[in-house]
């Protein structure tokens, strides 16, 4: 089995960094901690690494908007780059701001005719920060990253994560396409109906995305907090020891280069 390269990139207000890499390296794989002014620098760095993964945080403070800043500089200096990474067969993830980023540079959601992007990330429902424990289930076969994974636990912890769709007819496409591939249910797997089971009010319960080809993915939970079973908050109670429900997550990416 080859072992696959990760590049986990961070800026100014990243704050998951370490997390994403010690999954990524529990799963099996090399790790490395990039700051973006030197992938500006010297974008052939990108061609070493088989997997990209931009992790959760507040790049740039989330001062203009959650992610925008990373997203444009990706968009407008980077857009080259990261085009040749998705295609040649290789896997991009973010991870909560990290998925604010990939919807807002285009690198997840093809832009439509107008040049923006056909989905965005709004504000939760109420307003709020949002930091809590949520169930989730794979509504899609297609994303690499979620095979073998049906119900969920993991923790979520953002104010921008309603994801809104702009229009029915993106709508039928992202559903029709699979790229709809993680939604938020109640305790017992079902539809959620509101808050608290839907966090922050995203349409049809959308919690993670994936590009047409599943290699691309991006959510709002954090699968780097929940990599053993003593991070879950009940684990003393329920005798959880055992590695957590985001492990394999990680593991599915690394897996992939077998």
């Amino acid at each position: 089995m080859a072992t696959p390269r990760v590049l986990v990139l961070r800026a100014p207000g990243t704050n998951c960094d370490f997390e994403t890499a010690h999954a990524f390296e529990r799963a099996g794989a090399e790790t490395q901690r990039i700051h973006i002014n030197r992938i500006l620098e010297n974008p052939d760095v990108m061609k070493d690494f088989q997997i990209l993964c931009i992790p959760g945080g507040f790049s740039y403070g989330d001062d203009v908007a959650a992610g925008r800043i990373l997203a444009n500089q990706m968009r407008n200096h980077l857009a080259d780059v990261m085009q040749e990474f998705k295609v040649s067969d290789k896997l991009l993830l973010g991870i909560c701001n990290g998925f604010q980023v990939l919807i807002k540079s285009g690198i997840l959601l093809d832009d439509n005719e107008n040049g923006d992007p056909p989905a965005t990330l709004c504000w939760n429902d109420h307003g709020r920060y949002e930091d809590r424990w949520v169930h989730l289930k794979t509504t899609s076969d297609k994303c690499v990253f979620l095979r073998g994974m049906e119900q969920i636990y993991l923790p979520i912890a953002h104010a921008e994560g309603r994801f809104v769709m702009d229009g029915e007819q993106v709508t039928a496409s992202l559903q029709s396409n699979g790229q709809l591939a993680l939604a938020y249910t109640t305790p017992a797997g079902e539809a959620a109906t509101g808050f608290p089971d839907n966090p922050n009010g995203a349409e049809l319960n959308v919690a993670g995305v994936c590009d047409t080809s599943g290699r691309v993915f991006g959510l709002m939970p954090h699968p780097e907090r929940f990599i053993d079973g003593t991070q879950h908050p009940r684990w003393t109670r329920e005798g959880l020891q055992d590695e957590g429900a985001g492990m394999t997550v990680f593991r599915n990416a690394v897996e992939y280069f077998a």
